[in-house]
């Protein structure tokens, strides 16, 4: 059984392996620019993500129909990108602008 500081899934161990790594960039050099790492890190995460999500070499494969073409590619990344977006703790700030204030 994972405690939880211990990722259960690959998936979760990924997550937690990326923030690590921008926390360490960030702690490397005190004048990177969070906005850029966070930037370099996403760049490297869709060039895998992308790389993983090749169809096979058969033009037919039924499994491989929602990432039969760039465009299918990009719209399952889009989607996923949202979703995982908004389940974030951070989607939303309370210094965001269209935030009320009562």
């Amino acid at each position: 059984m994972s405690t939880p500081e211990e990722p259960s899934s690959p998936f979760d161990q990924a997550a937690m392996t990326v923030v690590e790594i921008g926390n360490k960039l960030l702690d490397q050099d005190k004048d990177a620019d969070p906005w850029d790492v966070a930037s370099g890190l996403l760049a490297g995460a869709i060039q895998f993500w992308l790389f993983t999500h090749q169809p096979c070499a058969d033009p037919l494969c039924e499994s491989c129909t929602e990432v039969a073409t760039a465009a299918h590619r990009m719209k399952m990344l889009g989607d996923e990108l949202r979703e995982f977006a908004e389940e974030s703790d951070y989607y939303h700030s309370p210094t965001d602008s269209n935030v009320g204030n009562a």
